[in-house]
C-alpha cells in the first residue's frame, strides 16, 4: 500500500494514538491530516500528556473534523500533580471531543519524577476516568510489574459499578511491549492492546513472535507520532499516513488480508473510544 494514495478500495484505519499537536508539525499540519485522509485514516486520536498539550489537543479536535483528543498527565510531567490539576482534568474530559483520559502510567526510564509522585497522579487519573466513564491510556516504560499491580488493584477496586465498567473496554495498553502473561492479563482487566512502528522493525523478533499469539478482537494500530516512526521511515518524523504500514505488518503476521485486519483494528478502536460514527 502506498500510505499516501487512496483508491475506492483503501481500508479505513484509525490512528488511536498520536500526538498532533506537537511543534514538529507546527509548519505543515494541514498537510499530514490530509495525507492521513488520503491513507485512509477516518479518524486520528491526539493524545494529552499535560494540561498545555490537553488543551491544545482539544483545540485541534475542534479544528479538525477527524481529530478527536484525550486530556491527561504523563508519568514524566506529573511532579506538579494535585488537587488544582485534578480539577482542570476533570474540567478539560467535559469536551465533546474528548474520548480518553491519557497519556497515564508510569515510566522508570527516566528519572524526571519519583515512582512515589507518578504512582500518586496515576491513581487519581484512572480514579477520574473510572467516575467519568472515559477509557484510559496507559505509558508503561520499564516498569511492568507496577503497572500490573497498580491496573489490577484499580479493577478489582475502583472500577466496578462505575461509569466506566459499562464500556466495552476500559483502556488500552500503549505500544504494548509486555509478554503474552500480561497481556491475557490486561484483558481480564477490561483492555486492549496498542501496536505501534516497533512491530515493522526487521529485528523486534519478540514481538513478532507474540502478536500472532495475541487476541485479534483486542488489538488496535497507533503511530505514536512524531515517534516510532515505522520501516522504512525508522529515525523519520512519524505521522498518522503511516498507520498503514502498522497494518500491513500486522496483516502479515496474522496471516489476513489488510483489508480484513483494518476492519478488525478499527472496529476496536471505535468500541474503546466510543468512535461509531465517521
Amino acid at each position: 500500500m502506498n500510505v499516501y494514495r487512496t483508491n475506492a478500495a483503501t481500508p479505513t484505519l484509525i490512528d488511536t494514538h498520536c500526538h498532533l499537536d506537537m511543534p514538529h508539525f507546527d509548519e505543515d499540519r494541514d498537510a499530514v491530516v490530509a495525507r492521513a485522509k488520503e491513507a485512509g485514516v477516518a479518524a486520528m486520536v491526539t493524545i494529552g500528556i499535560d494540561l498545555a498539550h490537553s488543551r491544545a489537543a482539544i483545540a485541534l479536535a475542534e479544528q479538525y473534523d477527524e481529530v478527536f483528543a484525550t486530556v491527561g498527565v504523563h508519568p514524566n510531567d506529573c511532579a506538579d500533580f494535585g488537587p488544582d490539576t485534578l480539577a482542570e482534568l476533570r474540567k478539560l474530559a467535559g469536551h465533546l471531543k474528548v474520548v480518553g483520559i491519557g497519556e497515564i502510567g508510569l515510566d522508570y526510564y527516566w528519572d524526571r519524577t519519583t515512582p512515589e509522585q507518578q504512582k500518586r497522579a496515576f491513581r487519581e487519573q484512572l480514579a477520574l476516568a473510572a467516575e467519568l466513564g472515559l477509557p484510559v491510556v496507559i505509558h508503561n516504560r520499564e516498569a511492568h510489574e507496577d503497572i500490573r499491580a497498580e491496573l489490577r488493584a484499580w479493577a478489582r477496586d475502583v472500577l466496578p459499578g462505575s461509569k466506566l465498567a459499562r464500556r466495552p473496554f476500559a483502556g488500552v495498553l500503549h505500544s504494548f511491549s509486555g509478554d503474552l502473561e500480561m497481556a491475557q492479563e490486561a484483558y481480564e482487566w477490561g483492555f486492549v492492546l496498542g501496536v505501534a512502528g516497533p512491530v515493522t522493525f526487521k529485528n523486534a523478533r519478540r514481538l513478532h513472535a507474540l502478536v500472532p499469539q495475541l487476541d485479534r478482537e483486542r488489538l488496535i494500530i497507533e503511530t505514536d507520532a512524531p515517534f516510532l516512526s515505522p520501516h522504512p521511515f525508522r529515525g523519520k518524523r512519524n505521522e498518522p499516513a503511516r498507520v498503514a504500514l502498522v497494518a500491513e505488518k500486522l496483516a502479515e503476521l496474522w496471516g489476513m488480508s489488510v483489508d480484513e485486519t483494518a476492519a478488525r483494528t478499527t472496529a476496536t478502536a471505535r468500541r474503546l473510544y466510543g468512535l461509531e460514527k465517521g
